[in-house]
C-alpha cells in the first residue's frame, strides 16, 4: 500500500458519508413533489448521465461476462428497488422510525460479510457496531412520532435487506471488475427498471416547483454518482464489514448538516445518539496489536529468508495476512 493510499481512503469515505447525510437534508428541504417511483427515476437518470462522464472520460472497460448477472442484481436491487422502497416507507412512517429500520443494514452487512465472504467477526466490529445502531435508535426515539403503518416498516426492513445484499453482492464482484464500472452498469439497470414511472415522471416535472427539480438533480449528481463512487473505491480496498460501518456516520454528519441549513435544533438525546454513532465507527476502525505485532513478525522471518519472496504477491504467508 502506498503511503498516501490510507489518506485517499479516509477521504474517500468522508465524502461519501457527507454526501449521503447531506440527500437526508435535501430529501426534508422540498422533493416532496415527487412520487417515490418519479423521483427514484429522476435521480437515476441524472446520477446515471454523470456517471457516464465519468466513465468515458476514462475509457469503457467491459466486464467479464460471468459478473454481467451479478452487476445487474446489484443495480436492480440498490438503485432501483431500494431508492423506491425507502421513499415509499418515509410516506408511511416517520423519520426516526426510518432511520432505525433502515440502519439494520450495516449489522446485516457484518453479519454476512462474516458468513458468506470469509471475513470473519472482529471484536471491534462486534463492539462498534451495535453500539453505533444504539445511537442510531437514540436519534430515531428523539425524532419518531406515532405516525407508523405496517406497510412502511416492512418497506424499511425491505430497504435494509436490499442495502445489505447489493454490498455484499458488489463486494464479491470488486475482485473482478473495478468500482466505477460496476456502479455505472449497475446504475444503468436501475435506470431500466425505473423507467415505467417515466409517463407520470413527465407530468411531475411539469407541475413541481424548479427547487424540488433541482433537489433531485443535486441528488443524481452528488450523493448518488459520487458518493456511490466513492463508496465503490473504498469497498475495493476495505473489508465490506468495515467499509458499511462507516454509513453508521451519515445520522450525525446529518444532525449538523440539519443544524446548520435547516435550523434544526437536536436535542440532548439526539446529541448523544450521534456521539454514539461516531464513537462505534471509531471503534470498527480499530486493529488488534496482536495483528499488528503478528504482521511484524512474519515480515521479519520473510526477510530473514524463510523462502518468501518478500513481496507478499505469490499466495505466501504475509500476504494472505495483508488481504
Amino acid at each position: 500500500m502506498r503511503s498516501s493510499e490510507p489518506f485517499r481512503i479516509a477521504a474517500a469515505a468522508a465524502t461519501t458519508v457527507v454526501l449521503w447525510a447531506s440527500a437526508f437534508v435535501v430529501l426534508r428541504y422540498g422533493v416532496q413533489s415527487y412520487g417515490p417511483g418519479e423521483l427514484s427515476l429522476l435521480r437515476m437518470l441524472v446520477g446515471t448521465a454523470a456517471l457516464t462522464v465519468f466513465v468515458v472520460r476514462r475509457g469503457i472497460r467491459i466486464p467479464p461476462r460471468r459478473t454481467w448477472a451479478g452487476i445487474a442484481a446489484m443495480g436492480i436491487a440498490w438503485f432501483g428497488a431500494y431508492n423506491v422502497a425507502l421513499n415509499a416507507a418515509e410516506r408511511e412512517i416517520d423519520a426516526g422510525t426510518a432511520a432505525m429500520l433502515v440502519n439494520l443494514a450495516p449489522l446485516l452487512v457484518v453479519l454476512g460479510a462474516g458468513l458468506f465472504l470469509g471475513e470473519g467477526f472482529p471484536r471491534a466490529l462486534l463492539i462498534g457496531a451495535p453500539l453505533s445502531f444504539a445511537g442510531v435508535v437514540l436519534i430515531g426515539l428523539s425524532s419518531s412520532s406515532s405516525h407508523a403503518t405496517l406497510i412502511g416498516v416492512l418497506l424499511a426492513i425491505l430497504a435494509a435487506v436490499l442495502y445489505a445484499g447489493s454490498t455484499l453482492i458488489q463486494k464479491r464482484l470488486l475482485g473482478s471488475v473495478d468500482g466505477l464500472t460496476i456502479t455505472w452498469l449497475a446504475a444503468i439497470a436501475g435506470t431500466v427498471v425505473l423507467l415505467p414511472w417515466a409517463p407520470s415522471l413527465v407530468g411531475q416535472i411539469a407541475e413541481a416547483p424548479a427547487a424540488a427539480t433541482w433537489g433531485v438533480v443535486y441528488l443524481g449528481v452528488f450523493p448518488t454518482a459520487i458518493a456511490f463512487a466513492t463508496w465503490a473505491y473504498v469497498l475495493t480496498r476495505v473489508s465490506a464489514g468495515r467499509t458499511s460501518m462507516t454509513s453508521y456516520a451519515v445520522p450525525a454528519i446529518t444532525i449538523v448538516l440539519s443544524w446548520l441549513f435547516l435550523a434544526e435544533t437536536p436535542t440532548a438525546l439526539t446529541l448523544v445518539g450521534g456521539a454514539m454513532c461516531l464513537l462505534g465507527v471509531g471503534i470498527s476502525r480499530v486493529r488488534p496489536r496482536r495483528s499488528r505485532s503478528v504482521l511484524a513478525a512474519v515480515g521479519e522471518e520473510v526477510r530473514g529468508g524463510s523462502g518468501g519472496t518478500g513481496d507478499g504477491e505469490h499466495g505466501g504467508p504475509r500476504a494472505d495476512l495483508l488481504r
